[in-house]
């Protein structure tokens, strides 16, 4: 099925022509519609899947119809005032999404910004002076701009909460509620997750009554196309053994995952003295390095990205060959969202992960997820001395809300 069976509209259907979107993804294809006849809609939608364009897409055709109609008293914007809010829960991610929309909406005259808190608030206040067609904005910074009356949710059409099991993960559930107490009751409102867990649901029940909900993927399975292995080493050799399949196997590229900022800046030095060169985003680098590092990354002129999990839902790659998780994730379903990094949509990549037995609880509870063992993989000159035992795949760890 083409994009123009959707509903789309020529000059967004030559923006998709122009990036290289030939066929809608499945969560396109069932999403779009549903969105376009203005319904609400709760959907369940893996990273690599193709979910950002899934709403932008739509949105985007919503406000061309409506500009179009002169006689609309909406076809203006006021100041300050949005006609779609797309909250998610990084900086990376509006950076992301922001970008998406820009692509997608070369030849519309529709405007769209993202803001985050890390940069400056004044620049951002007077973006928004002359009103924004789409905001993209994490919760924190929206509230401080409508602490300070920068901007107004009264012409406000569409609300999107993206990622929305990881604001729940990252605490931002008071922000929501706040910024949902704001926004006028006539909207379409749209919940993106990777997983439609029990606190999502209950989430989408204070957002909305009745929506058409969706699930593309279920959510113990990952993308078919990530070859995913491990290999079990000892902590002390866990930086020789990346820098060694990095050289035996000429890698072009990887993004290294590590859990805290500390050990990200160590990594890169420890990659440095083996002559690697690399880089590290994490939350104690400013918006502007995160950013060049980032560009850079996708560029390909910095091969070596190691970040902690701000990244996990952030980068998009296209043609990102792997993901290492040096560290692995806490909670399981974050290996989901990293890995997610590679194989996008629908191109192949390969996840490796180190574990070592301490380990051992948390690689249980992600192959449990997964609903099947990891290939392991013996690397030679890397023999550990404290054996992983093989997993328990109906462990379910505990976790708490």
């Amino acid at each position: 099925m083409p994009f123009s069976k959707l509903g789309l509209s020529q000059p967004i259907l030559q923006a998709l022509s122009d990036i290289g979107y030939k066929t809608p993804t499945d969560i396109q294809k069932q999403a779009i519609p549903i969105i376009l006849s203005g319904k609400d809609l709760m959907a369940a939608a893996q990273t690599g899947t193709g979910k950002t364009a899934s709403f932008v897409l739509p949105i985007l055709e919503k406000i061309h119809a409506t500009q179009l109609d002169a006689q609309n008293p909406s076809s203006q914007l006021r100041s300050k005032s949005i006609r779609t809010l797309i909250l998610t829960p990084t900086r990376e991610l509006a950076v992301q999404i922001a970008a998406n929309i820009t692509q997608c909406a070369k030849y519309l005259p529709i405007s769209s910004l993202a803001v985050y808190g890390g940069t400056d608030l004044e620049p951002q206040k007077k973006r928004l002076l002359d009103g924004i067609d789409i905001l993209v904005a994490t919760p924190g910074r929206l509230l401080d701009l409508a602490y300070q009356r920068a901007l107004y949710f009264d012409d406000l059409e569409t609300l999107v909460l993206d990622e929305a099991d990881r604001m729940l993960d990252m605490g931002f559930i008071d922000d929501i509620n706040k910024i949902i107490d704001r926004l006028p009751g006539a909207r379409q409102s749209l919940l993106f997750s990777a997983t439609l867990t029990d606190e999502v649901r209950y989430l989408a029940d204070t957002v909305y009554d009745d929506a058409a909900e969706i699930s593309i993927t279920a959510h113990k399975k990952t993308a078919p196309k990530i070859k995913q292995w491990l290999i079990t080493v000892d902590k002390d050799n866990k930086s020789a053994l990346l820098s060694h399949l990095i050289v035996q196997n000429q890698w072009n590229q990887a993004l290294i995952f590590v859990e805290k900022k500390h050990s990200a800046a160590k990594l890169v030095a420890q990659l440095e003295k083996r002559g690697i060169a690399a880089d590290c985003i994490h939350s104690g680098r400013s918006q502007a390095i995160r950013e060049q590092i980032l560009a850079d990354f996708k560029a390909g002129t910095l091969r070596f990205l190691v970040a902690t999990g701000i990244a996990a839902r952030g980068i998009d790659i296209q043609q990102l060959a792997r993901v290492v998780n040096y560290d692995l994730p806490f909670p399981s379903e974050d290996y989901i969202h990293r890995i997610g990094r590679t194989g996008r949509a629908g191109a192949s990549g390969e996840a490796i992960s180190f574990v070592s037995k301490d380990d051992f609880k948390n690689l249980c509870a992600i192959e449990s997820l997964l609903g099947h063992l990891i290939e392991r993989k013996e690397i030679d000159g890397f023999t550990v001395k404290k054996t992983v035992p093989v997993s328990v795949l109906n462990y379910h760890p505990r976790r708490s809300y």
